[in-house]
């Protein structure tokens, strides 16, 4: 829509290398606003800030003025914390200040400073506040910081204060608001919006730079500004939700527990988001640097190694850890040598849950997965690999315990192999090569080196997946945002060789961060002819020098010494003491010991371990023995650093293979990418050391803001002109809201023009030489202005595109009746013709009906007289009289028949034939199906025939059946009968001794009669069964129904009747032998009886 208002300009929205943000305008209370109003008016300033005129900074700096007024000011108490009071009085240099506590002190005027109204208490932007001081500015933000407004504006830059707790400022709400520009308080979300809204209009890169030292939360602050930019750029490329998803694992393989953080990066990473032209996530890139591999086998106390260590062995499933021969986290030297296994708040088994998650968004095959486990679990075996001393010389073997057969068996290699590998080198004499036996103290350093070599390897193959997996779909559109998440500065009470390399990073961005806010501002000022006040502030090239000089830097000297072998830690440090002892930023200590002041502070460094951590060789046997490996993911691993260590000819060569040489053209190489990008800067911020919610250090947020240069970037921005736009482009963005248009076209006299016509203060711009120079908020009061008159064009546009869509809606309304008149009058006529042909069919149907009519009449006067004709015959004329009338009757049939022949049409007739052709093949089609009916009928007839006669037979052979059972019952009864014949006159003794078997017998009796009776009950029920299915007589059309029943029915009686029979065979057998028994007891008994009578 802006092209229709501005024809004769080109849109583009200026540029600027500081970015100017909304949020730079504090959002205060009405009452707040109108007294800043009334302050500003008198100086034209519109961006509702005060401006310190000349009047009151020499009140400010009066003392009688702050007597006078009761104002309150800062004053350093003896804890050197900073407090408010009011002076009381002035001697001299001393200042007697009462406190807030009423307590009166005495000290220097140097520690006086003036504070603030009341009214910038916890501004959001630190360039509104009055007086410029660090206690203002520590108060500031520990206002913000108790209100949980963890976010503040120095200007350009984001503070961010951790809080070290949830804070309800995140969520879908709250970025859908800063989406809408509803929200425009400091945020992360509104850093990530200005560098996509700059990529869009200026379609130059981007990039967000988060700094601060360790555990200040800039890990978090990443994922943040990563989910807005996932919301901004979500499309159909489906790679958001990935790019999100990779922190999870990067987090697990790359962050560790310190002493200082509980989620401490131990590596820094470069994550490049790509967009379309549209704006829409297309890809993403992923660049690591310098991962800390010593804290795979090393650790402080109270320190953990990297997470998935830990997550690993209590999130694993069962059966893995079977497979894995995994162990817990207690049981592996690697892990328990810090006395450190758990997180406070942290489930280890969750996060590894979470990490298979993300794998399967990253596309990382399940065997692969495995495959990675598998070398994690190696690495922990190894750490619990053990050495025997052999000798005197302290020569060493490997013991063989579980502990090696668990490594050969998740590497894929022979044991034996390993511990050769473990416990001998190779030396090459000559042509030959001779094994020479390693001691104590080189065996375990070759352990260390091949675990650190696996988790480093394993750590570069998950980069390279997840660039695979973000590249789908990736377009080179010259439109990405780079987020730079690198690890913080860092002071431990023993820092070594990383803390070196880390703190050398963090010196890096911070000359890029004073180049970009001082160098390049107050150079580009003095440039363009600027009126303007050169600002101090800290510069840290000294410290540069002294790391990177040539031929005398701390590198080039770690690389010298590094080459020679018999080199050592303490010729090192000697050498350091030697060639830099001029450098301001340089101080020896006593032993391995040097100082070197950074930016951030003074650090302490121990040599110790800094030639071989440089050096950090691969050993021969070592590449030899991975490569015999059968674990695929081994074979998958980068080689070009084996290559180089097998073949190092030349000097150069081996140059290459330090690792402090490899990091600092990889940090060469990220500064030149992010040259080539807008910053924006956050600076996040530690409050303090124990990681504990609401406590604000204040010695020790003060010691971040001096290291970061807050109090210079604010002074900078509020004396600054952040705004810039040349000529041309503030010519073409607001040329169209000059009234005067006689003014020529030169984009010079257009800018001035501009600037007056809206009276803006001389003191709130300054006419470049190619640029306009505008302060904080005046860019504002022009874009106000130009969305003012857009609204209005717009306005007016959308009423003229009304107009005009009425005017062409009620042409096309009209034009539309118009056609709509003509087609149904077309419509009408089209049918009118087709009624028309249809009643000339009607009339020649009913013309055809009165034919049929008189057809009909004819016939039946025909046969009327055909009748008549048989009457007349019986009336039998004489044959003269009759033979006139007849011939007189057959001559007009004919005359007639020929009439109505002639009258009946042939369609009539042959409508008449194809009638009766149908008839008569009806008929013949019903004669067919009577007889295959008949047929049927005769095959249902035949086969309930058959059925009969089975049906007979099974019944015989019942019949059969149950006649020998019927004999078989008889004759047992038989046996049974009571004999009657027995001697009644026996004594009472012979009647006591037969009383018992009486009892039995009478028992088996009733048992044969209860057969006996079931027997007759069975035989009735089954002769009824069969009567029923042999006298049934079924219908004849009831036989196709039923006959398939029949068989099915005859079947299950004849089941039933078998095993009836099979039981009932089974009970007689056993009443035959129970009666056999009782009868041979009734003989004993009897014989017995008879010889004790006898």
């Amino acid at each position: 829509m802006e092209d229709d208002a501005c024809d004769k300009f080109k849109d583009k929205s200026s540029s600027s290398s500081l970015p100017c943000r909304p949020t730079s305008k504090p959002q205060i209370s009405s009452i707040r606003q109108s007294l800043s109003e009334k302050l500003c008016n008198a100086i034209g300033d519109q961006s509702g800030r005060v401006i310190i005129t000349s009047e009151t900074k020499d009140k400010a700096n009066n003392s009688d003025h702050f007597i006078k007024n009761k104002l309150h000011v800062w004053c350093r108490v003896t804890n050197g914390q900073w407090d408010l009071g009011y002076i009381q009085s002035i001697s001299g240099d001393v200042v007697c200040v009462m406190l807030s506590n009423t307590d009166v002190i005495k000290v220097s005027m140097e520690e006086i400073f003036p504070a603030n109204p009341n009214i910038f208490e916890g501004v959001e932007d630190l360039i509104q506040i009055s007086y410029l001081n660090e206690p203002s500015l520590l108060y500031n933000l520990r206002v913000r910081f108790s209100k949980d407004l963890i976010y503040s504006k120095a200007g350009p830059v984001l503070i961010a204060v951790n809080p070290f707790k949830s804070v309800q400022i995140y969520g879908n709400q709250i970025l859908s608001a800063y989406q809408k520009k509803a929200l425009d308080s400091p945020h992360v979300y509104a850093v990530a919006d200005a560098a996509y809204d700059e990529m869009m209009r200026e379609e130059k890169n981007q990039s967000i730079i988060i700094s601060g030292e360790s555990g200040a939360g800039k890990t978090e602050t990443a994922k943040y500004a990563i989910q807005y930019l996932e919301a901004l750029g979500g499309g159909s490329f489906g790679v958001e939700n990935e790019i999100l998803k990779t922190n999870c694992i990067l987090e697990a393989f790359g962050n560790a527990k310190t002493s200082r953080n509980d989620n401490s990066s131990r590596f820094g990473k470069l994550m490049e988001i790509h967009f379309s032209a549209k704006g829409k996530i297309c890809g993403a890139k992923l660049e690591t640097f310098l991962l800390e591999k010593s804290r795979v086998v090393q650790l402080s106390n109270g320190e953990r190694s990297y997470h998935i260590f830990y997550e690993l062995c209590a999130g694993a499933s069962p059966i893995l850890k079977e497979r894995l021969r995994l162990k817990a986290a207690s049981e592996y030297n690697y892990l328990n040598q810090s006395n450190c296994l758990t997180i406070d708040r942290i489930d280890d088994a969750y996060k590894f849950n979470k990490l298979m998650e993300a794998f399967n968004i990253v596309h990382i095959p399940p065997e692969y997965q495995e495959r990675a486990f598998s070398l994690l679990a190696a690495v922990l075996w190894l750490g619990n690999v053990s050495f025997e001393v052999i000798d005197n010389e302290n020569h060493v073997e490997v013991v063989a315990d579980e502990a090696v057969t668990n490594v050969a068996m998740l590497m894929g290699c022979n044991s034996e192999d390993l511990m050769v590998v473990l416990s001998t080198c190779k030396l090459q004499a000559g042509r030959d090569c001779i094994a020479k036996r390693l001691t104590l103290r080189q065996a375990t350093d070759m352990r260390d080196s091949l675990a650190k070599i696996i988790y480093a390897s394993l750590f570069n193959w998950l980069v390279e997946q997840i660039n695979t997996s973000l590249e789908v779909g990736r377009l080179r559109t010259g439109r990405a945002i780079s987020i730079l998440d690198i690890y913080g500065f860092e002071s431990f009470k023993n820092n070594s060789f990383e803390q070196f390399c880390i703190n050398y990073a963090n010196e890096r961005l911070q000359q890029h961060f004073n180049r970009h806010l001082f160098k390049l501002e107050q150079e580009e000022y003095e440039g363009d002819g600027i009126d303007w006040t050169k600002v101090e502030f800290k510069d840290n090239q000294e410290c540069l020098n002294l790391i990177e000089k040539k031929p005398i830097g701390v590198v080039s000297l770690l690389d010298e010494e590094s080459n020679f072998p018999k080199a050592t830690d303490t010729t090192f440090a000697n050498k350091l003491k030697q060639h830099l002892k001029t450098n301001s930023c340089f101080k020896g200590e006593r032993g391995r010991g040097f100082r070197v002041s950074h930016y951030a502070g003074e650090v302490l460094y121990d040599t110790n371990g800094f030639l071989e951590k440089n050096r950090d060789p691969l050993h021969v046997d070592l590449i030899q023995l991975l490569s015999s490996c059968k674990c695929q993911l081994l074979n998958l691993f980068p080689t070009k650093m084996c290559h180089k260590s097998l073949n190092p000819t030349t000097f150069s060569d081996s140059m290459n293979q330090s690792v402090i040489r490899k990091f600092k053209g990889q940090l060469f190489k990220l500064m030149s990418k992010l040259e080539d990008t807008t910053p924006h800067f956050i600076r996040c911020i530690k409050p303090n050391l124990k990681q504990l919610p609401g406590i604000y250090e204040e010695n020790h947020v003060l010691q971040q803001l001096r290291c970061c240069g807050v109090l210079e970037i604010v002074r900078i921005s509020k004396s600054g002109y952040p705004t810039r736009m040349t000529h041309q482009e503030l010519a073409v963005r607001f040329g169209f809201l000059l009234l005067d248009t006689e003014i020529s076209q030169d984009p010079l006299s257009t800018s001035n023009a501009i600037l007056k016509q809206y009276n803006l203060s001389h003191e709130m711009y300054q006419v470049g030489y190619t640029k306009i120079y505008l302060r904080t908020g005046q860019i504002g009061v022009l874009e106000e202005r130009r969305k003012i008159v857009m609204r209005s064009i717009l306005g007016l546009q959308k009423k003229f595109r009304g107009y005009q869509s009425r005017e062409y809606f009620h042409n096309m309304r009209n034009a539309t009746m118009i056609i709509q008149s003509y087609i149904r009058g077309e419509n009408d006529r089209r049918n009118y013709i087709v009624v028309e042909k249809e009643a000339i069919v009607s009339s020649s149907i009913i013309e055809e009906l009165d034919a049929l009519i008189h057809l009909q009449s004819m016939v039946r006067g025909w046969l009327v007289r055909k009748h008549l004709k048989n009457r007349m015959q019986q009336k039998k004329p004489s044959p003269n009289e009759k033979k006139k009338p007849r011939r007189k009757f057959r001559r007009r049939i004919l005359e007639d028949k020929d009439i109505i022949l002639e009258q009946v049409q042939p369609w009539v007739v042959a409508d008449l034939q194809n009638r009766v052709l149908k008839v008569e093949a009806a008929i013949m089609q019903k004669e067919d199906e009577n007889t295959n009916l008949q047929e049927e009928l005769q095959r249902f007839e035949v086969r309930w025939l058959e059925h009969e006669t089975r049906m007979k037979l099974m019944e015989e052979t019942l019949q059969k059946h149950m006649s020998s059972m019927q004999m078989s019952l008889a004759a047992a009864c038989k046996i049974l009968v009571p004999d009657n014949t027995v001697d009644d006159g026996n004594d009472s003794e012979e009647t006591i001794f037969l009383a018992t078997p009486t009892e039995e017998l009478n028992g088996s009796l009733n048992v044969v009669n209860n057969i006996s009776i079931e027997f007759n009950q069975r035989k009735v029920v089954f002769d009824e069964d069969v009567k029923c299915h042999v006298d049934v007589k079924l219908e004849p059309e009831s036989v196709s129904i039923r006959k398939q029943h029949a068989g099915e029915e005859l079947s299950k009686l004849k089941l039933r009747f078998e095993k009836w029979k099979k039981d009932y065979k089974a009970r007689l057998r056993g009443t035959k032998a129970r009666l056999r028994l009782n009868g041979d007891k009734d003989r004993r008994h009897r014989k017995w009886w008879c010889k004790k009578s006898c």
